[in-house]
């Protein structure tokens, strides 16, 4: 595929959106009036594993203000909340999946899972008769983690999932691997516990459900990655519903990073119970139910090889791990780990053969789903650290030892050993670029420097790369309008990207207007047939594309038109700089006049291609560590990155800041963790180590882009890459810093006291 050069992309266009955000413009669930509305608060367990015994609502329904109490036996008709994505073992079973519904029937199984649901007239009423609720548990035992819940023994989640196994997932040439190993000069080794995360949006989630007495149809406002999604699931699975009866709504939306993609049993409840007492429902969540009962994410532990020839060329890479999926299989996770790991494993590199087994199992905690990265950051850690270790055992250059494996420009279009095809790239440049903004040479003067102060410092390099995917379902609509303003309505959905930036100057740039002519629509379910939402780096690439044929349709369907005005043959008719000309003459007419004259022009895509594609990056950390209190100190970070064509570079760096930022955090501080009983020790920020501006250093980036032929803009999507490869640089550097005091290996986050703590037990 050809890719278009439209003039005008890749200016620096400050966000159309924020004169209207920061002028408090912003719409967002929280800001909606909704008089008259009841108020929702839903009683979640506090077990992690329990019988559920008993439910008495009596005194709760008795109470002032309350006007019902939705138990599970009330909510007995509703469905299993599926997921969207699926895997089969080596023999042809499909992944295991036990029933999912908005209020389990008869036993929770993680803290937070919901019980019931009180409606009340206030807010203050609804939690009375919460607190009034009576519930009869009977506790059951909890297991937490994945590799402990497939031991024997371990207590048992589902019936329908012998042993807690979701999966045994397989992917690779496992006779080309072992062959690979046993004729490899050496073999390095890595173990990774990789700790569970929180996406820690700004915004909570929230459910506002209108029920219209005139047509019967319930209207859901929330916000989230994409509205038609949610229409299909909860129509289509949990309600029962036709579509029709639902309309899905997203306005403004404070951060999303991939757990507002999913359908949630509050936004079910929330339109049951509006249907069912012919009222408006409104709930929003708290930041400890956010913790609760939102999707987490990462939670795998891995052993993974990495075999070398003599001249120290990689051979092989393999991977044996278990990927803990929470109690219930959410949305797209059977994908996350097992996909998300095998897309990238074998990184920027040539490496012959791969081999993964990854199991999933069930355990007593959230159910875990994609957040920023999906699989890929713990991937390229364990890649990463292989990859320096194979250096320092070795007694190679880490740098010369990447060099000598980056896969080249000739390579491409490449297969890997686990059969995806990266379409293009020039990785020998993004390392040349990433060392040179690094200063990589001067290292060595800086660490001498740290070290006259009692420091360590150490400096780590990642080669890293993303997947775009997600899914192109879309329909693109563009309209001009008789006024001569460019409506455009489009079925992704922005969290804060910058989506209406971006997509009107794609449309601009097509019809030669500025892009402040151009208005973006998005989130309404009834605006559009169809729409995938937003997820996996893949928006620009599937609405980008399709708005920029959906605005060359409009033009085509004008042509008549101006024919008409011009007093000539259609086929006289060329389109010019934003206007239609008399071909061979002077006789012009604008765009606008033509809508007019017509009453607007519309035109209408559909999503068409792949939205396949492959960034790359490659980052430099430098860090500090305080030997004395295991304090790490992040002081340079910097990165080379390939997006392929840029649209806007202003977005790009705030698309790489945010994903830098939130992988930085994952290697430093975050971790949601559990106790042996299953009880959420990370349930509000003051237990959940978020990265702070203060905490980061300002981060530096150079553009290497080599624009995709697989779609026809050449962009390749880029939310997720910054996040894929800053957790591997961060810990090499970190390691790096302390090599010469022995310590090889670090637990994530590496938190002040996991560091001091190596030291201490390396002296």
């Amino acid at each position: 595929m050809a890719f278009d050069v439209l003039p005008g992309l890749g200016a620096p266009l400050r966000r159309l959106e924020d004169p209207r955000l920061l002028t408090g413009g912003g719409r967002y669930a929280a800001d909606l009036a909704t008089p008259g509305a009841l108020h929702a608060v839903f009683l979640r367990s506090p077990h992690a594993h329990a019988r559920v015994l008993g439910v008495d609502a009596a005194a709760a329904r008795a109470l002032p203000g309350v006007v019902a109490v939705f138990t599970a036996e009330d909510t007995a008709a509703l469905g299993h909340n599926p997921a969207v994505t699926e895997l089969r073992d080596a023999e042809g079973r499909r992944h295991a999946e036990p029933p999912r519904l908005p209020i389990p029937q008869g036993r929770v199984r993680h803290v937070g899972e919901i019980v019931a649901m009180v409606v009340a007239e206030t807010l203050h009423a609804a939690r009375d008769g919460a607190e009034a609720v009576e519930v009869d548990y009977d506790p059951l035992p909890a297991v937490v983690e994945g590799d402990a819940a497939l031991a024997p023994g371990a207590p048992a989640l589902h019936a329908e999932a012998p042993g807690n196994l979701v999966l045994d997932y397989r992917r690779g040439d496992a006779a080309a691997t072992e062959a690979a190993f046993a004729r490899a000069a050496h073999v390095a080794r890595v173990a990774l516990r990789s700790p569970r995360i929180l996406a820690g949006y700004i915004e909570p989630r929230a459910a506002i459900a209108a029920f219209d007495a005139t047509t019967g149809q319930v209207t859901l406002t929330t916000p989230s990655q994409g509205v038609h999604l949610i229409q299909r699931i909860l129509c289509d699975h949990v309600l029962h519903w036709p579509r029709q009866k639902l309309r899905v709504v997203t306005q403004d939306v404070g951060g999303g990073f991939g757990p507002k993609l999913n359908p949630y049993p509050e936004q079910a409840l929330a339109c049951f119970a509006a249907d069912r007492l012919r009222r408006d429902i409104r709930w929003e969540q708290d930041r400890t139910e956010h913790h609760l009962a939102d999707a987490h994410a990462r939670d795998l532990v891995a052993e993974a090889e990495l075999a070398l020839d003599a001249e120290g060329r990689f051979l092989a890479v393999r991977v044996e791990a278990v990927a803990n999926f929470g109690a219930y299989v959410s949305t797209v996770n059977p994908t996350i780990p097992t996909a998300g790991m095998a897309k990238v494993l074998s990184g920027l590199y040539a490496i012959p053969a791969a081999f993964i087994r990854m199991r999933g199992a069930f355990s007593n905690t959230a159910p875990v789903d994609a957040i920023r990265g999906a699989g890929k950051p713990e991937t390229l850690v364990l890649l990463e650290r292989l990859v320096d270790i194979a250096a320092r055992e070795t007694g190679r250059d880490p740098v010369a030892l990447r060099r000598l494996n980056l896969l080249r420009p000739a390579d491409f279009p490449h297969t890997t050993p686990l059969g995806y095809r990266y379409d293009c790239g020039d990785y020998a440049k993004l390392l040349d670029a990433a060392l040179e903004l690094a200063g990589w040479e001067g290292f060595a003067a800086r660490r001498a420097a740290a070290a006259a102060r009692g420091m360590r410092r150490g400096i780590g390099i990642a080669c890293h790369l993303h997947a775009t995917g997600g899914w192109g379902d879309e329909t693109s609509v563009v309209e001009v309008l008789p006024d001569g303003r460019i409506a455009a309505r489009t079925g992704t959905q922005s969290q804060g990207q910058g989506h209406a930036t971006a997509y009107a100057q794609v449309i601009a740039a097509v019809f030669g207007v500025t892009p402040d002519m151009v208005q973006v629509t998005q989130g309404d379910s009834t605006a559009l047939a169809r729409g995938g939402g937003t997820g996996g780096s893949s928006s620009t690439i599937i609405s980008g594309g399709t708005l920029a044929r959906a605005a060359r349709e409009a033009i085509e369907n004008g042509r008549d038109a101006a024919a008409e005005l011009l007093e000539a043959a259609r086929a006289d008719i060329e389109w010019r700089a934003g206007g239609y000309e008399v071909a061979g003459t002077d006789r012009r007419i604008g765009l606008a006049a033509v809508a007019a004259h017509r009453g607007g022009i519309e035109g209408r895509a559909e999503f068409e291609g792949t939205v396949e594609s492959w960034p790359a990056g490659v980052a430099v950390a430098e860090v500090e560590v305080d030997p004395e209190t295991g304090q790490v100190a992040l002081d340079r970070f910097c990165s080379a990155v390939d997006a392929g064509t840029v649209v806007n570079p202003m977005l790009l760096a705030g698309q790489l800041h945010g994903g830098w930022a939130a992988g930085i955090g994952n290697a430093l501080g975050e971790a949601a963790r559990y106790d042996a009983d299953g009880q959420l020790l990370s349930a509000t920020l003051m237990d959940y180590a978020m990265p702070r501006a203060e905490e980061l250093p300002g981060f530096a980036h150079v553009l290497v882009p080599v624009p995709t032929p697989n779609n026809p803009l050449g962009i390749k999507g880029v939310g997720e890459l910054p996040t894929n490869g800053a957790p591997a640089a961060v810990v090499n550097a970190v390691l790096d810093a302390l090599a010469a005091d022995g310590v090889r290996a670090l637990p994530l986050p590496m938190t002040p006291d996991a560091v001091w703590k190596a030291i201490r037990a390396a002296r």
